[in-house]
């Protein structure tokens, strides 16, 4: 063996060992986590937490569409055929999506408290 083949087989290992290593500790934080709360619900100490859904369809909205918008811009510029432009399309499509959301659930919140 050359060290050019020792070096693709080196870079070809690398990705396998990085995502092996990640989903180990994906599985042990979620293990863990789960048993944490498993022991916090049997000590009666369980405190339910509240999820803001118009928050996190606010922030994540503008987050996607942002990007969506740098990126359908910057592809849309220098990219050569017109698939590339999904990678940007698809961001901000889901978005606008979640900002629409944000808004129809708003008004649907104000129709109902009146």
């Amino acid at each position: 063996m050359n060290n050019s083949s020792n070096a693709e087989i080196i870079v070809a290992v690398i990705p396998i060992v990085g995502i092996v290593m990640g989903s180990v500790i994906v599985f042990f934080h979620l293990l863990w986590s789960h048993r944490r709360k498993m022991l916090i619900i049997q000590t009666k100490q369980y405190q339910a937490q509240n999820f803001d859904l118009d928050a996190f369809s606010l922030f994540a909205g503008l987050l996607l569409a942002v990007v969506g918008l740098c990126l359908t811009v910057f592809l849309a510029l220098f990219a050569e055929n017109g698939m590339a432009l999904l990678g940007g399309i698809i961001p901000l499509a889901c978005g606008c999506a979640l900002l629409l959301f944000f808004i129809i659930n708003r008004s649907i919140d104000r129709r109902s408290k009146n």
